[in-house]
């Protein structure tokens, strides 16, 4: 998503297979190296905001117009984090990118509510993903020490059900939210 030439042929795809009802901006990166904030890099930051801030900002934007040709309403569900709002000294650009990408929610949740289209984030906590396993040992003994009140790992099924309930109209009263998925 941080290409726009495949924002554009992922889109083109999408219409030519019919009307968009939803979209669920789900790619995400981590920093490849943890750094003190004090030693970022801008290669490290670029990376990351472009992926998860810019990226889906820009495919947001071309989905959304889209959405407005159609007519027909929809959802947009973003996957930012719970990183979005604790600070995380040693991943400060993942942190900066989810708290941007809450931002873009309210941004389109304003802008599109006269469309009939609900735009809303979940925010997961700890999911068990590749992007957790390099952690996983320090975590299982965190969640075994009660960090998490359902004493356990979120499952990717977990926000697969929050993003079907958010794009199904089960909530569709709902706009410009963040949906926290931490298992309490």
């Amino acid at each position: 998503v941080s290409s726009a030439e495949d924002r554009e042929r992922l889109l083109r795809s999408a219409t030519e297979k019919g009307s968009i009802a939803a979209l669920v901006n789900v790619a995400g990166v981590a920093p490849r190296v943890r750094r003190d904030i004090l030693e970022m890099t801008e290669e490290s930051y670029d990376y990351v905001m472009g992926i998860n801030t810019k990226g889906t900002l820009f495919l947001t934007q071309a989905v959304a117009n889209e959405m407005i040709k159609q007519g027909e309403g929809g959802s947009i569900v973003n996957i930012s984090s719970c990183s979005a709002y604790p600070s995380s000294t040693s991943r400060g650009e993942y942190c900066i990118s989810k708290a941007g990408l809450s931002m873009i929610t309210k941004l389109f949740a304003d802008r599109l509510s006269e469309y009939r289209i609900n735009v809303n984030e979940i925010c997961p906590g700890i999911i068990e993903t590749e992007m957790t396993a390099g952690v996983k040992d320090k975590y299982d003994r965190l969640i075994a020490d009660g960090l998490v009140p359902l004493g356990r790992w979120g499952q990717p099924e977990d926000v697969a059900r929050a993003v079907a309930a958010l794009c199904d109209g089960a909530l569709s009263y709902m706009t410009g939210e963040s949906l926290i998925l931490d298992g309490g």
